[in-house]
């Protein structure tokens, strides 16, 4: 496949060096696998063209900071990785539901805070297929029909994956109850 290939050593020093011809080619023969990634880690489509372009931009101005020349796809990997978590993690707090509570003790809001923690590690830790029919279906809200539609699933497949995901988050976090603070075993 032509597109799996990243740039080369001699192309990422040049730009590494400040060469601007150099720096254009390493983003845009980047450009396929850092999309490839994207498409693989995020729930939705547009999530995963936004992260592709944040972590172009990261390269294009940080190129400098690679230590590893040979370590580019790892490095890319990393920061779509992130930027897909980060808007997963923003997806979740844009849709918490407002409390009729008017004041919130800080000790209430850091233990909110650690289990949404280990809610957003246990989605992470999904298979893709699963995580993004989870975060479609679960965190953003939409229907089941439009989620398998989105995926190109039959309707069966994606309860079949979303019942799945939601046994190993509750499993993840059963396993893991002491983890959070006053954690007790069932």
């Amino acid at each position: 496949m032509a597109d799996a290939a990243w740039p080369g050593e001699h192309l990422i020093v040049a730009a590494q060096r400040g060469d601007v011809d150099s720096l254009t080619a390493l983003v845009s023969g980047s450009h396929p696998n850092v999309r490839r990634f994207a498409h693989f880690l995020c729930a939705t489509p547009e999530d995963a063209e936004d992260a592709a372009q944040e972590a172009l931009i990261t390269l294009y101005r940080k190129i400098g900071m690679l230590r590893a020349n040979g370590a580019l796809a790892s490095w890319m990997f990393r920061i779509v990785r992130n930027e897909c978590l980060r808007r997963a993690r923003a997806m979740t707090r844009d849709h918490l539901p407002l409390t009729d509570t008017a004041v919130v003790s800080a000790e209430d809001e850091a233990l909110q805070r650690l289990e949404a923690g280990r809610v957003a590690a246990a989605v992470a830790s999904l298979p893709p297929d699963q995580r993004r029919v989870l975060i479609m279906r679960d965190v953003q809200g939409h229907s089941g029909r439009m989620v398998a539609e989105a995926l190109g699933l039959s309707t069966a497949a994606m309860k079949s994956r979303l019942h799945r995901a939601r046994a190993a988050v509750r499993h993840t976090l059963r396993a893991t109850p002491d983890s959070a603070p006053g954690g007790h075993d069932a």
